[in-house]
């Protein structure tokens, strides 16, 4: 019986509690970004005390600012010279292009490139199958290759959905369910345990 409630009152304040330390985390490193403002500027001491989150609206303001910026043609413009020049740049190269693609698939809306499709697939055999997310319809020289319609899925595993597994799987081979890409998250992310 003492098992029981100590369990119950765990799943109630288990879950309130990871919340609270999570969004705890990332307004401590968004507030981090008061650091690289003049001091005579920071937010406190104009102020005079400290305002918990204000590096997330600081954060927030910026990215609204550069995103009015560089999607007008002059924005455009020193964007693509800025590519440009760390196009130049060996390693530099490699870690830009691989983030902003990766940003590009997932933050996408439109197209097959989105993480927007949830599917069922079997891995890591032909006996089991697990949700994934489609990443892209295979076209060119994979489909020549391998004669048939396919398409590149990511695994993700669990509880930690960000590594996982890219795979390239026949497309008759695979179910497209009809839960969104959160709920698909969620069940990954439970174990399974919430349907």
């Amino acid at each position: 019986m003492i098992k029981r409630y100590l369990m119950a009152g765990l799943l109630v304040w288990a879950p309130i509690w990871i919340t609270f330390l999570v969004i705890d985390f990332l307004l401590d490193v968004f507030d981090r970004v008061t650091a690289y403002i003049p001091a005579d500027f920071r937010p406190e001491t104009l102020l005079g005390f400290r305002i918990p989150g204000i590096g997330l609206l600081i954060v927030i303001i910026i990215l609204f600012l550069t995103g009015m910026f560089v999607t007008n043609v002059f924005g455009r413009y020193l964007v693509g010279l800025g590519e440009k020049v760390l196009a130049k740049i060996p390693l530099v190269r490699s870690i830009y292009n691989g983030v902003k693609k990766v940003l590009q698939t997932v933050l996408s809306t439109t197209g097959d490139r989105a993480f927007r499709k949830v599917l069922l697939v079997r891995y890591p055999h032909s006996g089991t199958w697990t949700i994934a997310f489609q990443t892209a319809v295979n076209n060119g020289e994979i489909r020549r290759l391998l004669g048939e319609d396919t398409v590149t899925v990511y695994v993700p595993t669990t509880p930690n959905p960000t590594s996982g597994y890219v795979l390239i799987v026949p497309a008759k081979d695979v179910i497209e369910l009809k839960m969104s890409v959160d709920e698909a998250l969620k069940w990954v992310i439970s174990l399974g345990v919430i349907q």
